[in-house]
This record gives C-alpha cells, structure tokens and sequence, in this order.
C-alpha cells in the first residue's frame, strides 16, 4: 500500500517537522511512504498532477493557518481525479473544530485529532485491513479521529498523549539529503507550562521530554550534514533549566558553524544561565525568539499571560550588551483592552531595549483557543476564514488597526532590515517624541503617497525617507541627510556607482579630502592605510561626500561637533572585511 504524506509550506527553505515525524513513526509496518513538500505558492494543478502521478493509496495533509485554503483546493481537485483514495488531514488548523471541516468540505474522509503519529499508524493499518479483505475500513476503531459515516460525523475515543517520546523513531535518521538549502526544525519537548489564551498551546496539559541522549544524536547529525539553520519549536525552551544548559553547553561544543534559534521566556531566565551565555556563547551561533505581546497588566491577566516585564527587561538589555546573541522580539497588536495609546506604550517600551528585530503581529483567533471562545466578551470582530486575523474589538478599531499595520511595515522595512540605524537612532533623539511617533508618522506618510502599491530598490528607501523628513520640516534635515548618506555607504559591499543624493564633490575637494586622510594615515585600519598610500588605489577604494557634523566623533565618542566635514568611507573589498571610514574637515587651502 502506497502513502503519501505531504503538506504546503509557506517557503521553498521551510522543512516539514510534523511530516517526518509521521514518517519515521509509520515506515516500518508501511516502507513505501513518500513524503513530497510543495508551498502555497505553487499552481494548484500542478501539485494535483504531481500526486496524481504518484497513484497513492491513502494520502495524508498536514494543515495550518498558513496553508489550510490552498490545501482544500487540492483536496478538492484531488478528490475529483483520484474519487477513491482516502484524504486523511491532520495538523493544529484541523484538531480542534474536527467537526466543521468533515461537515463544510465533503472530499475529506478523516481528520486526525491531535498527537498524530501512533494514530495514523492505526489508521493505515485499518485501511489495508479494508483493501485485504474487501469490507469497509474498521474507523471506529481507531482512536483520536474523526470521520464521515455517510451524511454523519463520528469522533472516536481521544488519544492518549506518547508519555515516552523516545519511542518515536528519530525523523533526522535518513533521508537529510531533503534538507539541504533548508531551515530544519526541531523538538526537544512537546508542550507548555503557561496558558496564554491567545496560543494553541494553552490547551495541551504539561510538557514531555525527549531524552537527552536523544536530542543531542539528531543534533549532531543534522550537524554533522551541514545543516544551516536549525530552529527549536520548543514553546519554552529554558522552562527547565539543567536540560537547557546541557543543550547549550552541547551545541557551543559542537556547532560547527550551524546558528540555532530558541523561543525563550526571558523574565524566568535564570541568573547563571544568563551569565553562562552572556560568556560561552559563540558570537552569531544563537537567535534567541521572546514573546512579549503586551506590557499592559490588565491586558496580560485577562489572557492568562503571566510575565514580569522589568526582568524580561533587563535579561534582554543584558544579552544585548554581550553582543553575541541576536535577539527577535514579538508584539501582538488587538490583545483584549489594549486600545491604540495601550499599544503606543507597549510597542516604546519594547522598543527601547533596541532588540535586533521586532516584529509586529496582529492577534489571530485560532480556532480551540480561549480568546475565541470568549470573543463577545470583549466585543471582537475577526476574519473568518484563516488566518482569522482581528478586525477590531470594543477598544480597538478596524481604522486603528489599520494605523498600525502601517507602523509594522514601516518598522519592517527600516528597522528590522537595519538599512539605516545610526539615522534612526538620531532621528528618535532628536525629531520625534517616540519611535512609535516616527514609524506612525512615515507610515501615514508612506501609505498617502502610493508607495504601499509599487515595489522599491534600496535607494527609493533613502530618497522616500528625506522627501517625508523636508514634508515634516524636521529641524537639521542637513543632519539627517549626513546620516542616511554614512548609512547608505555602509550597507554596500564595492563602491556605489550611483548616488541618490545632489552634492557631488569636484576633483578640487577629493584632492583636499585625499590629503587629509593622509595626514591621519597612522589612525586608519590596516588595509585602509596601505590603500590610501597610493593616490590612484585610494580613489578606488573610496567614496567622498560632504557631511554637517563629525559623525566619526559622535558615533564612536558621543560628541557633538557641527561644521563642515568630509565623510571618506572605505571599501576593502575583501571577504568578511567591514567597510570602514574617516572624517576630516574641510580645508581647501591645503590643496596644491
């Protein structure tokens, strides 16, 4: 009996986990399962003809809010080439409302309720128990599904949760030839302590383990294949802390170069554990994921989100400071009583730990998750097809919302890219009342002019920026404009041919700024000096413009000093080499 099992990522680079889980667990007593991996963006008749080719006997989805439209498609047009072949679906979108998807789409058969593994082993066993003995398939028998028995939905008896989770053979065993250009994703626990209302995993009861033993062979193996990235779906990494610091203590012995990323709850993050990554941590090897979503209290206790956010705080200020560990924070946006001020405070204070990245997120009603069961309560309208994004609820409106969206783009593009930080920083000091106010502020901006609907290149993110800065009349644009030039010519590998900004220096002011930089010769990084030794390689290697401060004293000194200076930014050229850069002030005088 032929299976397939597949399921449609979001991106090319995502792996299916919750696939080779079922793999591993079924190929045993059925070796000839396949598994095939598509995204949402491929033509749905292309992937119906890819399993139609594959003439399977039983086929299986995996299903989430990301792909659980375009899965029905081909579930639909399947169901109309192959009428005979049984489509199982399982995944979180399905397991908690079993029931409204046999009902609204006739072409599925069975919907696996929650912990799949041994219960599509058992499901498949009754289907070839079906095709041996030519009777119907025994699915009343089979615990943790639901299905259809004529014009009526069945549920049979709940699965028992694996207590043991080393009996599910390793999904990193074989086949790591399907990983490679992939972020690979990996378990080390199943479960969550807390009971965030907002979050599937408020529903499953205590965390299991996988041995350690375990964990760290599969590590090393993915390891061992070159695997890039692997990031743990852990939903609290540190819960318990001598596991995590042997997982840690483990991967800095032996990561090879692989970068890891942990979902971690900052404010329980142990004092030791803090001091042992702050100091062992290889710099660029961890990602660390933190789930902030609201600083508001009240905000917090009606879903059941208990958080500490004064040491979640100063965990993340003291990780920031070590430099060696990147830090990704989340925000939802339409929790229940934030309103728009709420979340104005919310996102300043989270943003002023500076995180690497913040990402901006809008609450989704899941289905199964308390905050959707109680959503009259607090007056909620959402989507109600997936991603059941909030439209708006009795203190936050859909125009409020949509305020923020363009917060988030905005952010997405300028900060979290950090195309531009050195400008952004001064901008925060010294033109807005808070980051928020910014990104609100050229969001509005942004959205008035058009430029939501027609693409950008890097320039069109420097020259969009000065036009909102002259529109707002920011006092010292000439500063402003300084910054975003330092800017743009750190974020490029070789010199720029083309520049977006007027002032271009003549030959009589790049032979100033090249005499200048040679009186300073001995405070210049190596490669840069011996460039700079030769009037010819120094023009090659270096672009000159006019700037309003010396930001070389103010970036790397905190001073202030206003005048008229000439930024000499430096490209090497040369492969993990930085860009580097003087500034020298004007004196055409010296020229001969």
């Amino acid at each position: 009996m032929k299976i397939v099992l597949t399921t449609l990522n979001a991106k090319f680079i995502h792996s299916s986990l919750a696939l080779r889980y079922l793999r591993s667990y079924v190929k045993k007593a059925f070796p000839n399962v396949e598994l095939v991996e598509y995204t949402i963006n491929d033509v749905t008749l292309n992937i119906v003809a890819d399993l139609y080719k594959r003439q399977p006997d039983v086929v299986a989805f995996s299903c989430y809010i990301w792909n659980i439209r375009e899965t029905l498609d081909v579930v639909r047009n399947l169901k109309k080439v192959l009428p005979d072949v049984p489509v199982v679906l399982g995944g979180p979108e399905v397991t908690y409302d079993a029931d409204y998807w046999l009902k609204q789409h006739p072409q599925i058969d069975v919907v696996v309720v929650g912990e799949g593994e041994q219960t599509l082993l058992e499901l498949l066993a009754a289907y070839r128990e079906a095709r041996e003995t030519g009777q119907p398939p025994r699915l009343d028998e089979v615990d943790g599904i639901a299905y259809r028995d004529k014009e009526r939905v069945r549920f049979t008896r709940p699965r028992a949760q694996i207590e043991n989770l080393d009996t599910i053979p390793s999904p990193y065993e074989d086949h790591l030839e399907e990983l490679d250009n992939r972020v690979v994703y990996f378990e080390a626990s199943r479960g969550c302590p807390f009971k965030c209302q907002y979050c599937l995993s408020s529903i499953e009861d205590g965390v299991r383990y996988f041995s350690l033993e375990r964990v760290k062979a599969d590590l090393l193996r993915l390891i061992n294949h070159g695997v890039k990235t692997i990031k743990f779906v852990d939903r609290t990494f540190n819960i318990n802390k001598k596991y995590a610091m042997e997982i840690f203590q483990f991967l800095i012995d032996n990561h090879k170069g692989t970068v890891f990323q942990f979902e971690i709850t900052a404010d329980i993050l142990r004092q030791d554990v803090l001091e042992f990554l702050t100091e062992n941590a290889p710099p660029g090897i961890f990602r660390f994921e933190i789930g902030v979503q609201s600083t508001n209290d009240e905000t917090n206790r009606l879903v059941q989100r208990i958080q500490r956010f004064d040491r979640l705080a100063q965990t993340v200020t003291r990780i920031k400071q070590s430099g060696k560990i990147a830090q990704h924070l989340d925000l939802i946006a339409g929790l229940p009583q934030e309103d728009y001020t709420s979340f104005r405070k919310t996102f300043n204070d989270v943003f002023a730990l500076r995180p690497e990245e913040l990402q901006l997120g809008f609450l989704k009603m899941l289905r199964g998750t308390g905050v959707r069961a109680r959503a009259a309560q607090h007056g909620y309208i959402y989507m109600d097809e997936p991603p059941y994004e909030v439209l708006g609820n009795n203190v936050l409106s859909f125009a409020d919302i949509q305020k923020i969206k363009r917060v988030e783009d905005v952010l997405e593009k300028y900060w979290n890219a950090h195309r531009m930080d050195h400008t952004l920083e001064w901008l925060f000091q010294h033109a807005f009342e808070t980051p928020f106010d910014f990104f609100q502020s050229f969001g509005d901006y942004w959205e008035e002019q058009g430029w939501s609907r027609i693409g950008h290149q890097l320039e069109d993110l420097f020259t969009r920026l000065h036009s909102f800065l002259a529109e707002k009349q920011v006092p010292h644009l000439e500063h402003a404009l300084s910054l975003m030039k330092f800017d743009y010519l750190l974020t490029h590998k070789h010199r720029p041919r083309k520049l977006w900004w007027d002032d271009l220096l003549d030959k009589q002011e790049l032979k100033q700024a090249y005499l200048a930089v040679q009186e300073q010769r001995d405070r210049l990084p190596a490669h840069f000096a011996q460039h700079a030794a030769s009037e010819k390689e120094y023009y090659k290697h270096t672009l000159t413009t006019r700037v309003s401060f010396d930001l070389e004293a103010w970036i790397r000194r905190g001073e202030w000093a206003e005048g008229e200076y000439w930024l000499v930014v430096y490209f090497p050229y040369q492969e993990g080499e930085p860009n580097s850069f003087v500034v020298v002030e004007q004196d055409l005088s010296k020229v001969r």
